[in-house]
């Protein structure tokens, strides 16, 4: 099994021991990804909704750099402080994902890093072409 990082600068830095991604095979697994600017590594200023749009645009930028798209993703992982904002997530994931959508879960937890709203991380399938 050979394991590959995928590296972007166009989604945050690594604030800790971990990769933005790893591709073994076909499979990607992408780290969990918060609202963070790439260019500041600063949280997005405004509410839920602006959160999530960031927390989507980082994911989509470790896809491309991973050599797939956000409808690569199979399983998708969403970790929320407060779960009254689930409306707004799947608001925003209608906006950046087309059916069939990925199987995913959603998750409420006590905190996140930097203090951030909502995380995800998620799982992604390359075709062999």
């Amino acid at each position: 099994m050979q394991k590959i990082v995928i590296h972007t600068e166009l989604a945050p830095q690594a604030i800790g021991t971990y990769s933005q991604a790893i591709k073994v095979d076909q499979t990607v697994y992408l780290s969990g990804q918060i609202p963070l600017i790439p260019e500041t590594m600063l949280l997005v200023e405004g509410g839920i909704s602006e959160q999530i749009e960031q927390v989507l645009k980082n994911l989509s930028s470790v896809t491309e750099a991973a050599g797939g798209s956000l409808s690569d993703i199979v399983k998708l992982n969403i970790y929320l402080t407060d779960m009254d904002d689930f409306p707004v997530v799947n608001e925003k994931m209608a906006a950046y994902f087309s059916q069939p959508y990925p199987a995913r879960a959603a998750i409420g937890v006590a905190s996140l890093p930097k203090d951030s709203r909502v995380e995800m991380d998620a799982v992604m399938v390359l075709s062999n072409d």
